[in-house]
């Protein structure tokens, strides 16, 4: 890294801006952007990028204040990217408006040269919403495939727990500067995602949270995820500005299928207008970049544990709420000589009903779900139907046994599930959804 070069970047990210194009255009036209700085404000002027605005800026803003968020980051022990380096990823250079300063405080992964998938949603997150980030958080990187997001409370932060349960590498790309205060609820969780992946920013380390840094911030997951995925996402939410950028960048966006509620509004609409691929599990995404990960058949997705999910928080919790999401303790910690508190004692004996009662009513048959009638449905999706029964039934099975195509069999699925007829099982499986 040229130290010169980064108290320069720096020097005109505090000027000029962060999310902005002239940035790019700057490292185009010098090589070496010491002689666009040391040019004086004649060579600023005559590169023909910058306005009379920004040349005032360049003017007032004095280089020592990148000396001091230099000082900073060795003091944080973060790293300093910066986009004339021959580390800075390509895959972010390409974008109309690649950040002139990258803080890194982790190890940020080969992005250009691994699969890398964006998980993004709203914050406010339901439990169906959560898990599901959670699952295909921990199912990918038990594939080696890096996730991206943004660190955000409900799916963001499931994402990112999910790929850390798995081992994973994850980066988190924050709206403020690394060393913010802000989500401090999520603290320890940046501190994980920094010994396994990274946690980067285009702001400087104690800048704070500001709204429109987070629509900026958009851009970055987006360049750096290979697709994005979309999970409960309402009409206005954030995560669809990802996926917009996604597509722009010519990415692949993936949304997950969710009921007819407000909160699935945004991304439903998307898979209707033809501009997501509708998925149900992460073997859907790793179907579309099936030549880009390699294989392992000794991976094992099944022994999950979703008690992390509890504790994971989502916007609009209420304080009186916390209890709900502390992570149930382990009785195993308990020493054997723990005396329980006398409101205590009378729960074995519960627990001992309960455990009877589900005795005696084990072998009674559970209901069994059946195909309702007078459902209005398409052709395709009232054959598929008809097929499906309570047995779990692989999709290719479906477009086989049938002989409908594969995409008009999703489709058809995607109707099916909208109307809450089917359910999704784990490996591209369908069956019958009891009634509610």
């Amino acid at each position: 890294m040229n130290s010169e070069n980064t108290r320069i970047w720096i020097w005109l990210t505090q000027a000029i801006g962060y999310n902005t194009s002239k940035i790019k255009k700057l490292c185009s036209l010098y090589p070496d952007i010491t002689e666009f700085y040391n040019g004086g404000i004649n060579e600023w002027r005559h590169s023909g990028v910058l306005t009379q605005n920004d040349l005032d800026k360049l003017s007032d803003v004095s280089i020592e204040i990148a000396d001091y968020i230099i000082m900073r980051c060795k003091e944080l022990n973060y790293q300093i990217l910066c986009i004339d380096d021959d580390q800075y990823p390509s895959c972010l250079y390409n974008i109309f408006a690649p950040p002139a300063v990258i803080y890194i405080s982790g190890k940020l992964p080969d992005v250009d040269n691994r699969l890398t998938i964006g998980i993004v949603g709203t914050r406010s997150a339901t439990r169906y919403g959560l898990r599901n980030s959670y699952q295909i958080g921990y199912s990918l990187s038990k594939y080696g495939v890096v996730t991206i997001s943004g660190g955000a409370l409900g799916v963001d932060c499931a994402s990112h727990r999910g790929s850390l349960a798995a081992d994973g590498v994850t980066v988190c790309v924050r709206g403020c500067g690394i060393n913010s205060s802000y989500l401090g609820e999520n603290a320890s969780m940046r501190r994980a995602i920094t010994a396994r992946g990274a946690v980067i920013s285009e702001y400087p380390p104690d800048e704070s949270a500001r709204n429109y840094y987070f629509p900026a911030r958009n851009r970055i997951i987006a360049a750096l995820s290979d697709g994005v995925v979309i999970i409960e996402s309402g009409a206005k939410s954030g995560s669809l500005i990802t996926a917009n950028l996604a597509l722009e960048q010519g990415k692949e966006v993936f949304a997950l299928l969710g009921n007819n509620s407000p909160q699935n509004e945004g991304s439903n609409k998307r898979i209707k207008e033809g501009s997501a691929i509708p998925i149900t599990d992460f073997f859907d995404i790793l179907n579309a970049f099936d030549s880009l990960y390699a294989t392992n058949e000794n991976v094992d997705i099944q022994d999950i544990s979703f008690d992390d999910i509890e504790a994971i928080p989502v916007k609009g919790m209420k304080k009186s709420d916390n209890k709900k999401i502390k992570p149930a303790q382990n009785k195993k910690n308990k020493t054997e000589n723990s005396e329980p508190k006398a409101s205590q004692k009378a729960k074995p004996k519960k627990l001992l009903s309960v455990t009877k009662s589900a005795e005696s009513n084990k072998n009674k048959p559970k209901p069994q779900p059946i195909h309702r009638d007078n459902v209005d449905l398409s052709d395709n999706a009232r054959v598929i139907y008809e097929y499906i029964s309570a047995e779990p039934v692989h999709i290719d099975k479906i477009a086989l046994d049938n002989n409908i195509p594969v995409f008009k069999v999703l489709a058809a699925i995607t109707e099916l599930e909208m109307k809450r007829l089917i359910e999704p099982v784990q490996g591209r499986r369908y069956k019958l959804k009891p009634e509610e």
